[in-house]
């Protein structure tokens, strides 16, 4: 019974905070015009915002992806002999 009182009294303030939130999210619906009116002015900026975040999100990932097949994450291995270049002809 120890054990399960502190993971009940998350589950319960959990459920009181996930309230509250609902609660605020109906209250604040009726306030001035509405969501309509209050979110109409800033939809193109707020669909911007994802775009770019959006983008960077793919970027960064391509990256990861990048650097992996190329073997730039690979930790240095001080037994390893060097490389032999080659020379190009001409």
């Amino acid at each position: 019974m120890k054990r399960a009182l502190p993971y009940l009294l998350i589950v319960i303030s959990l459920a009181l905070v996930a309230g509250f939130f609902a609660w605020a999210f109906q209250v604040s619906g009726g306030i001035g015009g509405g969501w309509e009116d209050s979110l109409k002015p800033i939809w193109r900026y707020v669909a911007g915002g994802l775009a770019v975040v959006a983008a960077l999100t793919g970027g960064l990932m391509w990256l990861a992806f990048y650097s992996s097949r190329r073997g730039y994450d690979e930790p240095y291995d001080v037994n390893k002999p060097p490389p032999v270049k080659r020379r190009r002809e001409r």
